[in-house]
């Protein structure tokens, strides 16, 4: 459980048809815990009782691992769910708004398969939007028109916003799929009499790498909505439409791939966890279907990427070890080579494999010192000096290697190009002042955040955001005897957070 959450005192639970509102039970009211008032007799959830007695889970457990969840989805009305809240939805209270998806993702976890709300007794309560996009077994084309039409509705939006991110979600089809993935698609039917032209391809591929700058310089939740509309109607499109050559298709496929997986980073960086994980799945399938193995490679990357910052190790480490096979890694650039063996670092260090750790370090330095010699896609220009420096920071950071981390933070922070990343080095500099703090480097700490908060005006992210309450989060201990330079920071990064939503 949160530490917020651990610090509350157990609300007290309503009698039939009640809810407690500042400690008193109110009847009639609706929260997200339960469900309206009504004076019905509750039937309890045997259902629910079973799966918390298979899990091997004390109330109290239950509680701590629903909120660890909520926490990770972004729902902080959850914060506060306590062993009494899993007691009433015991009993029968049905949960609302996101909790049943939170709850259902919490078990699945526990007990590695996906449950669905049914099998928890909670049929009859809220269902979000369809959630089948990390069902490798469905329609890619279908599945990716309707993702796009539910990011774009606002109200669908909400209802995507739901659904917590789904660890089971992560699992990878075998090898057969792969193999077979660019023959399946190729015996796709058209559903459109329109025959693509290199020009349609290359507009694809134009939009694309517009909305990456912009991602790169201001922030995945600046432009997000205006990248799924050319996705859902001038990208996907094109996949039912018909192609003169086999690989004019597989050109087509992996052009909508690649703005798919560029909606999902997006995603990510604006914290929407769900709807990112859903983008770069099916982006791995169109790759796939493309036949495209370097492109496929970088999307795995990026879910393994996710996965380490939601805490999830050992599905991580899946992720990478399939990136870095020779499907993947092996044919691709010496500048993309670096980068998944990187990320591969980053999933060893989260695993606590520090041998494998330093050996994928020096992997991805022997790579990307190829780099110069061929050239790479656009989508991995960004890749440089400063970027392997930030990352291999990072591993170091997480293998509780402070100092050689700080090292690294400062090499990235002195070699990148400022303007043209603004959103990274924001996020760069915050990550340095965390390892300076934990150190004890207080002064150095808030020197370096300043720099920080100044970096990130105008910046739309969900990653900068996390940076700045983890930086108010290293304040707290401090704030007492930090003095009017403490006081000062405090009172810029509430600002900044407001500035960023």
């Amino acid at each position: 459980m949160s530490n917020a959450a651990a610090t509350l005192s157990e609300p007290r639970i309503p009698v039939e048809g009640y809810v407690c509102v500042a400690g008193k039970p109110v009847k009639g009211v609706k929260d997200h815990f339960g469900t309206e008032g009504g004076l019905m007799a509750r039937e309890r959830n045997e259902a629910l009782a079973a799966l918390l007695r298979e899990a091997g889970w004390s109330q109290p457990q239950a509680a701590a691992a629903v909120a660890r969840v909520a926490a990770e989805s972004g729902a902080r009305e959850l914060e506060a769910v306590s062993r009494s809240h899993i007691a009433m939805w015991v009993q029968g209270t049905k949960p609302s708004g996101r909790t049943p998806h939170i709850l259902a993702e919490t078990l699945s976890r526990r007990l590695g398969r996906r449950l669905t709300l049914a099998e928890l007794g909670l049929e009859d309560g809220p269902t979000g939007a369809g959630d089948n996009g990390c069902d490798w077994s469905v329609d890619s084309l279908t599945v990716l028109a309707e993702l796009g039409s539910d990011d774009l509705d606002m109200h669908r939006r909400k209802l995507l916003a739901t659904t917590a991110y789904s660890a089971a979600g992560l699992a990878l089809p075998a090898a057969a799929w792969w193999a077979a993935a660019p023959a399946e698609a190729s015996s796709r039917p058209a559903t459109s009499p329109r025959r693509v032209t290199q020009g349609d391809i290359d507009d694809v591929r134009g939009l694309t790498a517009f909305y990456s700058a912009r991602d790169q310089q201001r922030g995945g939740a600046s432009g997000r909505s205006a990248l799924a509309g050319h996705l859902r109607d001038e990208a996907v499109p094109l996949l039912g439409s018909t192609f003169r050559t086999e690989q004019h298709r597989r050109d087509t496929y992996s052009a909508v791939a690649e703005m798919t997986y560029l909606a999902g980073w997006m995603a990510f960086d604006a914290s929407e966890h769900r709807a990112a994980q859903r983008y770069l799945t099916l982006a791995a399938r169109l790759a796939a279907e493309a036949a495209d193995g370097p492109l496929g490679g970088h999307i795995l990357r990026a879910l393994a990427h996710q996965a380490v910052d939601l805490g999830h190790p050992r599905r991580a480490l899946d992720l990478t070890d399939a990136s870095m096979s020779r499907t993947h890694y092996a044919q691709a650039s010496f500048r993309e080579k670096a980068l998944l063996a990187i990320v591969h670092a980053r999933a060893l260090a989260a695993d606590g494999d520090r041998r494998g750790t330093l050996a994928a370090i020096s992997r991805a330095e022997s790579d990307l010192a190829r780099a110069d010699t061929e050239t790479a896609p656009d989508r991995v220009g960004f890749f440089q000096e400063a970027s392997l420096a930030h990352e291999t920071a990072c591993a170091l950071r997480d293998l509780g290697d402070s100092k050689d981390a700080e090292a690294h933070f400062k090499h990235s922070v002195a070699t990148r190009r400022r303007q043209q990343y603004a959103r990274t080095h924001s996020v760069t500099l915050g990550y340095l002042g965390a390892v300076q703090v934990r150190q004890g480097h207080l002064d150095e700490a808030c020197a370096t955040w300043e720099q920080a908060l100044a970096a990130m005006a105008g910046i739309q992210s969900g990653r900068a955001r996390d940076v700045i309450v983890r930086m108010q989060s290293d304040l707290s201990p401090v704030r007492r005897r930090g003095g009017r330079r403490v006081a000062e920071l405090d009172r810029r990064a509430a600002e900044m957070l407001r500035a960023i939503g």
